[in-house]
């Protein structure tokens, strides 16, 4: 049974609530996290630490369910302490920076398997503030319940990289098929690795939506863009989709595929919708019909199965990441259980599932 589920009082099991570290160089941040954090019943502040050489240290005597973690900070940043995390005290992290407009910083983090990256709040619109506060407490929680084993950092290769964009610039080939990926909580890190290994060289184009903060998705794509063999663009209103990009939206949005008056696929990037997942899957399957190919990665809720449906009654192919192998297990366990999916692939298989795809 769960540590936290566990507690027994007057013959009943109460819940335990989360134990969270808060690491920040800043008095002032770490009293204001403090706060919200403390305002929801289930959390638990365990601690503060100034940096991530003292974070280190309290992980170790604490035990926290969950850190929140600053990046910019003396002795040990927060890239580095999340190195020695790792490996030596493994706990989910949820990064809490300012520098989300770096993208050196952004890529790293989410590299290296952090559980989220989120703006820190600023406290300019009372709107703005809520928002940030219902995000921060919402992402801890859903930390402290991540299948951490799970959790990989993705390791690079920059001369294979450098090598295969070279051989394989984007546009080279003709556009015939469109593989379109969801997840959401968690999704980066395992979308980074499948870029990193999935040929270039196929007829087709990317679009992967993930539940990204719209304020670092600028700076990730960037560098994202200078460690895969694909071209990776934000997705944007109105653009023509392109063999060999992979085109990159926040679900605070929505996707869907359409057909130009050129008969050129192009993408529309709206507001937001209540399953944006299906909405993408579902318009993909209605433009390249028996030629998509829909990937369901790790996340919650139910979005994507639908969608999923839909891609299999054009005759296209959908694969899901095994949900054994998934931080989260939600999004691809419904799909399976609704037998929306034509095969189930764990993540070192899915470039290889998603290449015999094309055959």
């Amino acid at each position: 049974m769960n540590d936290r589920l566990s507690t027994e009082k007057n013959g009943c099991f109460m819940k335990n609530k989360i134990k969270v570290l808060i690491v920040d160089d800043a008095l002032f941040m770490r009293k204001a996290i403090s706060e919200i954090l403390s305002s929801d019943s289930d959390l638990e502040i365990v601690g503060t630490a100034s940096d991530g050489m003292d974070g280190l240290e309290k992980i170790k005597s604490l035990r926290p369910d969950v850190i929140t973690l600053d990046i910019d900070m003396p002795r040990m940043d927060g890239l580095e302490a999340i190195r020695h995390i790792m490996i030596e005290s493994p706990v989910p992290v949820v990064v809490l920076s300012s520098l989300f407009s770096d993208g050196a910083v952004t890529f790293e983090a989410l590299r290296l398997g952090v559980f989220d990256f989120i703006p820190k709040p600023s406290g300019a619109i009372v709107e703005d503030m809520d928002k940030s506060r219902r995000q921060i407490i919402d992402r801890v929680k859903l930390a402290s319940s991540v299948n951490f084993k799970n959790i990989r950092r993705v390791k690079m290769n920059a001369a294979e990289r450098s090598a295969e964009l070279q051989v394989f610039p984007s546009g080279t080939v003709p556009l015939e098929y469109l593989i379109a990926v969801g997840t959401n909580i968690s999704g980066p890190n395992t979308v980074i690795r499948l870029l990193s290994r999935l040929s270039p060289s196929l007829p087709a184009s990317i679009i992967v939506m993930k539940e990204i903060a719209p304020q670092i998705l600028p700076s990730f794509v960037k560098k994202f863009d200078e460690h895969v063999p694909w071209g990776v663009k934000i997705a944007e209103d109105g653009m023509v989709l392109e063999q060999g990009i992979g085109y990159i939206c926040s679900n605070e949005y929505s996707v869907s595929v359409e057909r130009n008056e050129n008969n050129e696929p192009y993408m529309r990037v709206s507001k937001p919708v209540d399953n944006p997942l299906d909405l993408m899957f579902s318009t993909a399957a209605d433009v390249f019909k028996k030629n998509t190919v829909g990937v369901l990665l790790t996340g919650v809720g139910v979005d994507g199965s639908d969608g999923f449906s839909y891609i299999q009654n054009n005759n296209g192919i959908t694969i899901a990441q095994d949900a054994q192998c998934c931080v989260y297990p939600n999004l691809t366990s419904n799909a399976i259980e609704k037998g929306t999916v034509t095969s189930i692939a764990n993540e070192r298989q899915l470039p290889q599932f998603i290449e015999n795809s094309f055959a």
